[in-house]
């Protein structure tokens, strides 16, 4: 009986690893041997000695190691201690950095690397039985075994009920390969048991959620009929959702689903020379719809630095995509991947060498205009992705005549918040916001007090926001606490800069936008 570790480095501690779990149920279904296999999920904030000595603990004959851009860096150097620590182990990769970098592999500390599907290949690897025709073939078992589900608490759990995807993105690993479903009956168990668990959110890691539109009628009403606390995360092209589909859509729970759809570009030889199909005008009309149901928390993807893009053009992108009014504008930055079409045929892009091969420069792009995205990047997500001033930011858009990429570029070369506290960012914000024109001090103001006690439950306020006398915020709690008939808080009321009083309801809370209403 040979012992098996099947370690997960993931890029943080609240993630969990699908794969290992795959792999673990795989071995114990189709392995003709005996194998005592152990999974060990670290993260990359913990140190190469302690992920070492976790796995050397357990005196493995067998080291598999699930590989992606997020830890590929650090490996190199945990498989040389572990080589150290364990010499007379095995150490076997898979996963897309391996997959399509196996050369690198096998020259920096691994055995072996295997390719494609592993739930046939592994267990036949570990057996001594010829595997490469397992290469070819996808296979689903189900991992939520009480062990990982146990595993889970606290963390956010991963579903797969598709594999391969219909597209062929030329910067993504999944595009143009035959897509294979997991039977609808085995897709509800699994999902039956995650919704079971306390876990915050279940994400679905089907590449498209609906390119199947029955499949997904019927995968939606199932978990819209369960008795759920869980939030469902998944994927979409959403120009494939139908009048049927959004009318569904509709009637979910609040805060039910979330929706993350990848429009990547608004730029046409942009599309076309990343081969992404999408129809944008019936993509955007879709995401409108959804965002007015006010039901579900929409997500929306843009890539900064796909071929001839320029920074000019990729504001026109921004603004477009911002204008659809999402609850959340992730904007990424062009990662190279290894086995990527982009990568294999665009040899114009200069890329890091190193995980995560993100963009540097291109004939579009400078560095210099890389780093005013990414300080965009930094602006946005600090602010309108995280829930965080959305009064204020709808207000200083709504008088300044600013565009909205231009708002966020603006903040994100006045302030780059990185570790800041949100009181000092909030100040920064306001002395930051007041010198644009048209800005009235005072209403500038009221907006960060009101958007302050929404986003914060009751935080202290920072000093340059706290308004109004002692006298004027007790009769201000007075009054609060007989609207809501019972106790406040002294920071859960407020003084606005024109003397009226505000507070807020921290038992109620927007189950889509996680803020807490204010009452003026």
């Amino acid at each position: 009986m040979s012992k098996v570790v099947l370690l997960a480095i993931n890029s943080k501690y609240i993630h969990s690893n699908l794969a290992v779990w795959q792999l673990k149920e795989a071995v114990a279904q189709f392995s003709q041997k005996t194998h005592d296999v152990v999974v060990l999920e670290c993260n990359i904030n913990q140190t190469d000695d302690e992920i070492v000595e976790q796995v050397s603990a357990e005196k493995p004959d067998v080291v598999g190691i699930s590989t992606y851009i997020w830890n590929a860096g650090k490996l190199p150097k945990i498989l040389e201690d572990l080589r150290q620590a364990l010499p007379q182990a095995v150490f076997v990769l898979g996963g897309p950095e391996a997959s399509h970098n196996a050369d690198y592999w096998m020259a920096n500390g691994a055995d072996h690397v295997l390719k494609g599907a592993g739930e046939f290949a592994f267990p036949a690897f570990l057996d001594g039985r010829p595997h490469e025709e397992a290469e070819r073939v996808g296979c689903f078992v189900d991992p939520f075994t009480p062990e990982y589900l146990a595993a889970l608490k606290n963390k956010i759990a991963y579903i797969e009920t598709s594999r391969g995807c219909p597209f062929s993105c030329a910067f993504c690993l999944s595009g143009d390969s035959k897509v294979e479903f997991l039977p609808l009956e085995d897709a509800k168990s699994q999902i039956a048991k995650l919704a079971m668990t306390d876990v915050r959110v279940i994400k679905f890691v089907d590449r498209t959620f609906n390119c199947d539109k029955c499949r997904t009628r019927e995968l939606l009403e199932y978990m819209m009929s369960l008795n759920t606390h869980n939030r469902f995360h998944f994927e979409v092209a959403s120009d494939l959702f139908d009048q049927s589909a959004i009318d569904l859509l509709a009637t979910a729970p609040a805060g039910l689903f979330q929706i993350e759809a990848g429009l990547q570009s608004f730029f046409k030889p942009t599309l076309e020379a990343s081969k992404r199909k999408s129809n944008l005008q019936k993509a955007t009309e879709n995401i409108r719809k959804l965002i007015k149901a006010g039901n579900i928390h929409i997500h929306l993807d843009l890539i900064a630095g796909l071929p001839h893009e320029t920074l000019e053009i990729f504001q026109d992108s921004f603004n477009q995509a911002y204008e659809i009014g999402a609850n959340k504008l992730q904007l990424g930055f062009l990662k190279m991947l290894h086995g990527s079409v982009l990568r294999n045929q665009e040899k114009t892009i200069i890329f890091d060498p190193s995980p995560p091969y993100e963009i540097k420069n291109s004939p579009w792009l400078s560095a210099t205009d890389l780093d005013v995205l990414r300080k965009t990047e930094n602006a946005l997500q600090n602010t309108y992705n995280k829930g965080h001033f959305l009064s204020t930011l709808k207000y200083v858009l709504s008088v300044s005549g600013l565009q909205p990429f231009q708002l966020y570029r603006g903040l994100g070369e006045a302030v780059e918040k990185d570790g800041m506290a949100l009181a000092d960012y909030a100040e920064r914000l306001y002395s930051h916001f007041v010198t644009l024109q048209n800005i009235d001090p005072d209403q500038l103001k009221h907006h960060m007090i009101w958007d302050w006690l929404s986003m914060v439950k009751g935080s202290n306020m920072p000093q340059f926001l706290k308004l109004g006398n002692k006298k004027q915020l007790d009769e201000a709690r007075k009054t609060a606490e007989a609207h809501l008939s019972r106790k406040l808080r002294r920071t859960e009321v407020a003084i606005l800069p024109n003397g009226e009083s505000i507070f807020v309801d921290s038992q109620s809370q927007n189950p889509i936008t996680k803020l807490y209403q204010v009452i003026l």
